[in-house]
């Protein structure tokens, strides 16, 4: 896939509009329709921004995504099931609760010295796009992240409706881009 068709496809991931982007950005909204339609290619500078706010690397917005994901999905990953349904997951802001039929740990890509190292996601519905994720923690560490799953794991096998996360960090929400970690 080309830069464009990368761009376009994490940007609609995300949920942002053209408008939306090129706003972050400083940019008309038809400077991002050409980039989508391979019409020209931003400067390095917005390349590192929309990096920051799709939270995706560059590497992984200038080559074939394809071979991307075939990488990410060679990495193991953990994912919980909840065979019953749906359990109801409090998200880290305690803003949201998110009913998943899954849930999935992931490392962040080159997180920098003050942010979070992994992500626990939320799967509330698979459709013919596939899954439709939600973030539900951000975590410092792989232990923290591993204790978090083994009491989902054990909450949905005790039958449990709902669960409030336990070891996430704590974090300062940015508009664009990664959270930055608390300091304590």
């Amino acid at each position: 896939m080309s830069f464009g068709e990368n761009l376009r496809k994490v940007r609609k991931q995300r949920g942002i509009t053209q408008e939306e982007l090129a706003e972050i950005l400083g940019v008309s909204r038809q400077a991002i329709s050409k980039w989508e339609s391979d019409n020209g290619y931003p400067e390095t500078e917005k390349l590192i921004v929309i990096s920051k706010a799709l939270n995706i690397s560059i590497d992984y917005l200038l080559n074939d995504i394809s071979v991307m994901e075939e990488k990410e999905q060679s990495e193991e990953k953990s994912v919980v099931y909840a065979p019953t349904g749906k359990i109801a997951i409090t998200t880290y802001d305690n803003k949201n609760v998110v009913f998943c039929q899954s849930v999935k740990t992931s490392p962040i890509l080159w997180p920098g010295k003050d942010e979070p190292k992994y992500v626990l996601n939320g799967i509330d519905k698979v459709t013919f796009w596939g899954e439709h994720t939600i973030i539900l923690g951000w975590y410092a560490t792989l232990e923290d992240i591993e204790k978090e799953v083994v009491e989902i794991t054990k909450a949905i096998q005790n039958g449990a409706g709902a669960y409030e996360l336990k070891y996430n960090a704590n974090v300062e929400d940015r508009t664009f881009g990664s959270p930055k970690l608390k300091k304590e």
